[in-house]
């Protein structure tokens, strides 16, 4: 017996939720991202879609088609909130549920859908019930597979709902062209095309024929995708969570750079975006990397490792970036700057290992953190330190160390 599996998507997740925190955005046009020549829009509304802005774009190029678009930073921990109220809301209806990000997610409902007469009510059921409790929009694709089902839940956007049997596959799937095939990358699609290969059914062909043309193209991808495109590939669902090994951004700068002063800005910024990503993840790490590239394009990369216990916090990474690229690229032609934080633990699981004598130290450390953290985001800025921290700062600024 078919499995059911579902793939629910959140439409213009991002950008959804920025709306709901602004309503006058809503029938303006959207992208969230950040400005500049190296800045990429991470997502848009449908609004701003209507120019033929997309994700992944260039910010620059969004705002050459829509001169007037409205460029909103991303806000993770934000986003994380409405995302576990997202996942909290599915899990009523199934517990089989695989995240697939922040936004999509796999849902076996095999076992509760015996019990249902009408799949497709219970499904507008739950999709209209999404938006009336937390203002998301979502589209679903059911299918007997997880590949199939990713593919329905592109087809209607926003609030689609698409069921796909494997007896409607030369009808519904097939005709679709070959950029849509969910898992083939931008840079083969064009290469099926030189070799006739137009729609998801023209693949399906070649691969029924067991072509040796498409076999060397797509290597050992190739027995997956034969899979797929006759109905078959994986239905398993996998209710483990994700477990990022290390967590990193990278900017590519507007100019060449050759001062820590020119860098602080793009290090503060890479410092908030991996410090929020860790967050968001609901990871700590013991190393910071820096990595910068210089205009020969070499990568030079340098580490730090925290000995006494991880940390993901925004302000700790900013000061040993600025501190690796001061002793180490101050003065280098720079193009390219990238903080990764690694060796990341969950700070649940992760136990510090103390004595008896110094647990006491431990737990105000932690408290005072926590209250200077909750006062600062309240806030809005950096306002408040600890002691040590304010120390340390004014010895870096008269020489010491």
């Amino acid at each position: 017996m078919a499995k059911i599996i579902a793939h629910i998507d959140l439409n213009a997740f991002f950008a959804t939720c920025e709306e709901l925190r602004d309503p006058s955005l809503a029938d303006k046009p959207v992208i969230i991202g950040h400005p500049g020549r190296s800045g990429i829009v991470s997502t848009c509304n449908y609004v701003a879609r209507k120019y033929g802005i997309h994700s992944g774009q260039p910010t620059f190029q969004a705002v050459k088609l829509c001169p007037d678009v409205l460029i909103v930073p991303p806000d993770y921990e934000y986003y994380k909130v409405m995302s576990n109220s997202f996942f909290a809301y599915i899990k009523q209806y199934s517990r089989l549920v695989e995240s697939a990000s922040v936004d999509e997610c796999f849902v076996d409902f095999t076992d509760v859908l015996s019990k249902i007469k009408d799949p497709v009510a219970y499904f507008r059921d739950l999709q209209f019930g999404l938006f009336h409790q937390t203002g998301l929009k979502c589209s679903i694709g059911v299918a007997p597979t997880k590949w199939l089902a990713k593919m329905a839940s592109d087809m209607k956007k926003p609030m689609g709902l698409t069921f796909l049997r494997r007896r409607d596959l030369k009808q519904t799937l097939y005709p679709l062209p070959i950029e849509s095939f969910w898992g083939i990358g931008k840079k083969t699609a064009p290469t099926l095309r030189k070799m006739g290969i137009d729609t998801i059914g023209d693949l399906a062909a070649r691969c029924a024929s067991d072509d040796p043309e498409i076999e060397h193209l797509l290597g050992k991808f190739y027995s997956t995708v034969k899979e797929w495109v006759q109905g078959y590939g994986s239905d398993e669902v996998s209710t483990e969570q994700w477990d990022p090994k290390s967590i990193g951004n990278s900017e590519t700068l507007m100019r060449d750079i050759d001062s820590l002063s020119d860098a602080l800005e793009t290090i503060d910024s890479l410092s908030r975006e991996v410090s929020a990503r860790a967050k968001e993840a609901r990871k700590m790490g013991y190393t910071v990397t820096l990595t910068v590239k210089t205009t020969d394009f070499r990568l030079h990369s340098k580490a730090f490792t925290f000995s006494d216990q991880p940390t993901n916090d925004a302000q700790l990474l900013r000061e040993k970036a600025v501190e690796m690229y001061r002793d180490n690229y101050d003065g280098m032609p720079v193009r390219l700057i990238g903080i990764t934080l690694g060796k990341l633990v969950d700070p649940a699981k992760d136990t510090v290992q103390m004595s008896l004598w110094n647990y006491e130290e431990y737990e105000e450390r932690d408290a005072t953190k926590l209250l200077i953290a909750e006062l600062n985001r309240k806030l809005k800025a950096d306002a408040l330190m600890r002691g040590s921290q304010a120390k340390s700062k004014k010895g870096k600024k008269d020489g010491s160390n």
